[in-house]
C-alpha cells in the first residue's frame, strides 16, 4: 500500500516503522506515550507549519524502498502485508 498525505499516522506506523524516525527528524512527533498520534500525515505537517509542497516530498521520500540513508530498510511480506524492516546485512 502506497503512502498518501492522507494516510493516518497510526497506519503509517504499522506500515512504516522507519518512519516514525523520518518524521521525527523533519520534527513531527508521530508517537505518544508509546502510541501514535492521531490525524493524518498532512494534518500532523500542518501543525509544524510545513506547506503542501514539502508534504509531497514527504510522501515521495516515504514510498521509496529506503527511508534513512544511513540504514537500509527493505519490504518484507508478513501475512500478505507488506512492511519495512531493516535490513540487517
Amino acid at each position: 500500500m502506497a503512502v498518501t498525505k492522507d494516510i493516518t499516522i497510526e497506519d503509517l506506523v504499522e506500515q512504516i516503522p522507519s518512519s516514525v524516525s523520518y518524521l521525527s527528524k523533519k520534527g513531527i512527533r508521530c508517537i505518544m506515550c508509546g502510541e501514535p498520534i492521531w490525524g493524518t500525515l498532512e494534518e500532523a505537517a500542518k501543525e509544524k507549519g510545513f506547506t503542501n509542497q514539502q508534504i509531497e516530498e514527504f510522501v515521495r521520500e516515504l514510498n521509496k524502498p529506503e527511508q534513512d540513508k544511513g540504514s537500509k530498510v527493505s519490504r518484507k511480506k508478513v501475512s500478505g502485508i507488506s512492511e519495512l524492516k531493516p535490513d540487517t546485512e
